[in-house]
Order: structure tokens, then sequence, then C-alpha cells
């Protein structure tokens, strides 16, 4: 992690009726960062990262994102085509649900094509054989190559739509619960896959999770958020091993009991 940010948020609101689903959040992430989101359901954690990522509108605040030539982008100020172009290019979305971040009916092969040729790619030969390398990357058979992702398991699933968003080199990945509703065994070989792949191409990340031993092994820092408010924010470690909110004391205790 080195130089300036490459996503700044400050002062973060939005409600929804009554409820105040984020409320002055602020953060930054740098380049080659993981940063892991926690808290219980309803803390405010995905709605946060929708925001991050350009999905939702807040009522109040402001998202920077610093592109490839150091200009800073106002992510709400971006009309539709831009963050669509963006999130073709130098974004990445993993969503927890595999069936969001896939053409079910396409094949696994072109699933990971399409997003090659969003950035330019036309060579259907070296599209064909780039997917194939990812789904190797990604521990897929390579005879799997056509083989629409329905035929496929839900730790499949998830390490298809991870090789779509990677293959092309994108500078920040949003992920979004990316283990939920996987066996443990499974989750566990998907954790250091992402591991692996995010320390060998130096990504930025944005991690929403609710598992805390998922963000001890993924984040370089955390923050722990409930009500809508960040309560602690902290290297991982120091948060983990040595928390200071009362609500994050619990969520760690509340591991270690289980």
């Amino acid at each position: 992690m080195s130089g300036e940010p490459i996503l700044s948020a400050r002062d973060l609101s939005i409600a929804f009726g009554t409820v105040r689903a984020l409320d002055g959040v602020s953060l930054d992430i740098w380049p080659g960062e993981v940063l892991a989101i926690v808290g219980e359901s309803g803390s405010g954690k995905s709605t946060l990262l929708r925001v991050l990522a350009g999905e939702m509108r807040p009522d109040a605040g402001t998202v920077l994102y610093r592109d490839p030539t150091g200009a800073l982008l106002d992510v709400n100020a971006m009309g539709e085509p831009a963050r669509r172009r963006l999130s073709r290019t130098d974004w990445g979305f993993v969503h927890q649900d595999p069936r969001d971040g896939l053409r079910m009916a396409v094949s696994a092969g072109g699933n990971v094509g399409e997003r090659l040729m969003a950035v330019g790619s036309r060579h259907y030969g070296n599209i064909r054989a780039e997917a194939a390398r990812w789904l190797e990357r990604v521990e897929i058979p390579r005879d799997r190559l056509d083989d629409p992702p329905r035929q496929f398991s839900g730790g499949m699933r998830q390490r298809l739509q991870i090789a779509r968003v990677l293959v092309t080199k994108p500078r920040l990945v949003f992920m979004d619960e990316p283990t939920g509703g996987l066996d443990v065994s499974v989750q566990a070989r998907l954790l250091d896959l992402i591991r692996a792949l995010v320390s060998e191409l130096g990504l930025a990340v944005m991690l929403v999770t609710h598992d805390i031993a998922a963000a001890r092994l993924l984040a370089h820092r955390i923050l722990v958020m409930r009500h809508g408010k960040v309560v602690e924010e902290g290297l991982t470690d120091r948060v983990l091993d040595d928390p200071r909110h009362p609500y994050t004391q619990l969520l760690v205790s509340s591991v270690l009991a289980a």
C-alpha cells in the first residue's frame, strides 16, 4: 500500500424512512489493500458497499475514485454510461449469489469472454484461450468451458464469477459476502483462492462479510459497523485481538464462544 487512496468516502448518509442505513460514514482504501467491513445483519455494510460502487446514491456525502491517471472522479455525479464503463474496466463486483453476477444460460467460457469483449478483445481464439486459462486458475476443469453455470455447484459458480470479474484485471473489487451460503469446506477453499489471487494481482478489495474468520484471513484493515455508523476501525489483528468498542468485543467473543 502506497501513495494516495484509490477510493475515498466522506460523511456518507442515507435513510430509508426513519431508519438511517448510513450515518456519517467516512473511509479510504489504498491500492493493494483489502478492507473488510463487518457487522451484524442490518448494520449498513451492504448498503455502504452499494453506495461506494455507485449502485445507490447517498442522501449526503461524497465518494471519490482516483483513476489510473491520478484524476479524481466523483462517483455520485457520474452518469449511468460512465459508471457502467467503470464497472467493466477498473472495477469489479463479486455478488453473494453468483447468479446475480453470471449469465446462467451462457457457457462458462462465454461468461468470462463477455467481460474481455467489453474491454475491446475481439479475437475469438484468444478470448477462448484466456477464458480457459482463467477457469483453470479458479480450479474449474478446462473441459467445463462450454458448460453453462446452471450445471455447476454453488462453489464452482462463485469461482466462475470471480474469474469473470478478475479476467480484465480491475484495480478495485467490491465483494459482498463472497462465501455466504457455502459449506464450510467450500468456504475455506474459496477464501484461499481469493487470498492468492488478490495477492498475485495486487488488487484493492472492499470486502463485506459477517464472517470474522474470513476478515482475519483476507483483510489488512477492518471497519466495524453498527446501526449505520463505523464504531471501530484499525489493522485487522489489532481490532480482532484487542477490540476496544463494546460492540466489537461482543462480535469477537461470540465467534470465540461458537
